[in-house]
């Protein structure tokens, strides 16, 4: 029978209203907690009260052993431990059983980046389509991409220039309204994880594309939509839509990789920190609670230190 689902209704409504996250947060959280929901049942466990530590312990190093990675398995446990906590919080459970079980230790995976050249080819504004041209002389030829209309074209700049400008999650760049930018200040509040508020700044370029952009939305947005970016039916962009056109527009550049939303949020970071050196400075406009979430960008900025010594010291250049 799974999970009690008026648990998991009142837990998925937390999640939404309480902690804010986002869509696809919540159908990862979803799909761990039908994966145990489904274990339990093949376990013959019916009451989740009585649910021991040990018993966690063996669901996790069973899923293991079926291939699932440490990672993995750490956002597994990670859904649970949450689940229990909730439960526990609002007094279905005693305790929490998942607090003393930890994953297998997985090896640290450093957040993918684009060097600043890619990301000024990204950033770099293509011609949009003119309404009405269709069959003109500069129309694009048979088999390629159609420019975007003018409005997508201005929008999908505004975002992207937000995305690196301050390094906003998907999820906090969606759920931006009109009131959270202060373009006379050049600064953007934000909600983060856990309902936590930022002011992060935003850069020129950023302020003129947001600028050029609500200039088009006033035709488009219906009467009290409050929403900064709109799909085509005039409602708020969804994060799926953002995670298309960012890929769109990478490959309409020719960049040999995957993009996606979070990757310019990684790249915001690098790039700083190489810059700076300061890492508080760059935990407090990320909005991690804790350093240790920031310092992976350390290990990126040595790998660039690397690269530039094994390059150019002369000790270090192989010899032909």
């Amino acid at each position: 029978m799974g999970l009690p689902a008026d648990w998991l209704a009142r837990f998925r409504s937390y999640l939404g209203a309480e902690r804010r996250c986002s869509p696809h947060t919540l159908a990862a959280y979803a799909h761990e907690l039908a994966e145990f929901g489904a274990w339990c049942e093949a376990q013959g466990i019916a009451d989740l009260g009585a649910i021991e530590p040990q018993q966690v312990r063996l669901y996790a190093a069973r899923s293991h052993a079926r291939g699932l990675a440490p990672r993995s398995v750490q956002r597994r446990l990670s859904a649970l431990r949450s689940f229990f906590r909730f439960l526990e919080r609002e007094g279905l459970v005693a305790r929490n059983p998942v607090v003393e079980v930890r994953a297998p230790k997985a090896g640290k995976r450093l957040p993918q980046t684009i060097d600043v050249d890619q990301m000024g080819r990204l950033l770099t504004p293509v011609a949009a389509a003119t309404p009405g041209a269709a069959g003109t002389v500069g129309d694009p030829p048979a088999g390629a991409t159609r420019a975007a209309p003018a409005h997508e074209a201005l929008r999908d700049q505004a975002i992207m220039e937000l995305f690196y400008s301050s390094g906003l999650r998907l999820a906090e760049l969606v759920g931006l309204d009109l009131h959270d930018l202060d373009l006379g200040d050049r600064t953007v509040r934000v909600l983060g994880k856990g309902s936590k508020a930022r002011i992060v700044p935003v850069g020129a370029k950023a302020v003129a594309a947001v600028k050029r952009w609500l200039r088009e939305r006033v035709a488009l947005a219906p009467e009290g939509e409050l929403a900064m970016f709109l799909g085509r039916n005039g409602r708020r962009l969804g994060p799926r839509q953002v995670q298309r056109l960012v890929a769109r527009h990478a490959r309409e550049r020719g960049l040999p990789q995957h993009v996606h939303p979070h990757l310019f949020r990684h790249s915001f970071a690098t790039h700083l920190l190489e810059s700076s050196r300061d890492l508080r400075a760059v935990q407090e406009l990320l909005g991690h609670a804790s350093i240790s979430t920031t310092q992976v960008y350390t290990h990126l900025d040595f790998q660039h230190l690397a690269r530039t010594y094994d390059s150019s010291h002369p000790r270090a250049r192989r010899r032909g």
